[in-house]
């Protein structure tokens, strides 16, 4: 995969990125996170207006950003990243300079593509190593999520330890730009 400015090259197309506009992609993001393979975004429940107000507070939010990936120019995923030291993680682990925080959300389909959600996180993690100041990325997955578990292995991340946050169990993993690199052959 090669990357230039956002935009990755992969086996299963082009992937790139633009910036969400909470109000005119609302409908669609509510349309993913409330399908039964979204169950770990723990939005099932959530209704239009909700997911249009979580997101308007992601774009006033200046430690917490959101992006949508597109698959040969149409949306396809969902990419949020965010200051550990400001959000998600506050006061569960001592966070370092250069970490971001990151989650990712791939669109429910009904015809997927084999391999589409390995090249989208290798995307995602290309488009987070862009910037010179980004030194080791930041998950927290549910423990019970053993498909990110996997995806998150594939590029470079390692799994810390379990932690407790308000809505879920998670397993704190890490992946600096080197490990994103040696198992991917990516840099950014």
């Amino acid at each position: 995969m090669n990357t230039v400015n956002g935009t990755a090259a992969a086996a299963v197309g082009r992937l790139s990125f633009r910036p969400l506009d909470p109000l005119r992609d609302a409908e669609l993001l509510h349309r993913w996170v409330t399908h039964p393979k979204a169950a770990y975004w723990m939005m099932q429940e959530a209704r239009l207006v909700d997911v249009e107000r979580a997101y308007r507070e992601i774009a006033a939010d200046e430690h917490h950003h959101a992006l949508l990936g597109l698959h040969d120019g149409e949306p396809a995923f969902l990419m949020e990243y965010y200051d550990p030291r400001h959000r998600e993680l506050v006061g569960l682990y001592e966070p370092r300079p250069g970490d971001v925080g990151m989650h990712f959300l791939v669109a429910p389909t009904e015809r997927p593509v084999h391999g589409f959600t390995r090249a989208v996180i290798a995307a995602v993690m290309a488009r987070l190593f862009e910037d010179p100041a980004a030194a080791r990325v930041v998950v927290e997955p549910d423990v019970s999520n053993k498909a990110v578990h996997a995806l998150n292995e594939a590029v470079g991340f390692v799994p810390e330890r379990e932690i407790q946050k308000p809505e879920k169990r998670a397993l704190l993993s890490f992946c600096t730009r080197e490990q994103f690199a040696s198992a991917t052959g990516v840099t950014a």
